[in-house]
């Protein structure tokens, strides 16, 4: 079995966030793979079915991001999912807007979903999507930026991206990280979306 998380914050107030990109992507693939019954389960909201021949397991952590690594704790201990098994999707400031960077591991790079995440499952030897938001313009401040409503401009700017990492997730379910970073991390920003972040 492989497990796909997405990292956001529950409630409307949070919906039409940046921080909230993770969730997007798990909807906008169980959309895309039939995926339909979302039950509350691991303190979270979790679909289980088929993709491609395979047993999947999508989750989007309610706990709120700082807490995040509680409800993905908690799933890992009842699923058939080992550490390769998982991948994890999620904002990321340092990127430009609508761009995606995978990687088989690594730190927390100071998000505080990814910090729990690291912390109460004891390793960083999980494979992540990063998803691309950019920096906060002129002096607002970075949580400002990732929690408050986006324009309609900024949302039409991640949609893009929202396909295409879930692109990222087929990938990986059906091929392996690996083969998802060879395809997706090739992709340079264009200079307009540099501009825009």
């Amino acid at each position: 079995m492989r497990l796909i998380v997405g990292l956001g914050n529950p409630g409307e107030r949070y919906g039409n966030t940046p921080h909230n990109v993770g969730f997007w992507v798990c909807d906008r693939l169980c959309e895309r793979t039939g995926l339909e019954d979302e039950t509350k389960k691991f303190q979270g909201l979790f679909r289980r079915g088929r993709i491609g021949g395979m047993d999947v397991g999508v989750l989007k952590p309610q706990t709120y991001m700082n807490l995040s690594g509680e409800s993905v704790a908690e799933a890992l201990r009842y699923l058939p999912v080992e550490l390769p098994d998982l991948l994890v999707i999620y904002d990321e400031m340092d990127l430009p807007t609508g761009r995606l960077r995978l990687r088989a591991g690594g730190g927390h790079g100071g998000h505080n979903g990814m910090r729990s995440m690291i912390e109460r499952l004891g390793s960083n030897s999980f494979a992540r999507i990063r998803v691309g938001v950019g920096r906060p313009p002129g002096k607002k401040s970075a949580t400002a930026h990732l929690l408050s409503k986006m324009s309609r401009q900024q949302r039409e700017d991640l949609e893009n991206a929202v396909e295409t990492a879930a692109d990222a997730a087929l990938i990986f379910l059906e091929q392996g990280i690996q083969a998802a970073m060879n395809r997706f991390n090739a992709v340079p920003a264009t200079d307009a979306e540099k501009e825009r972040s």
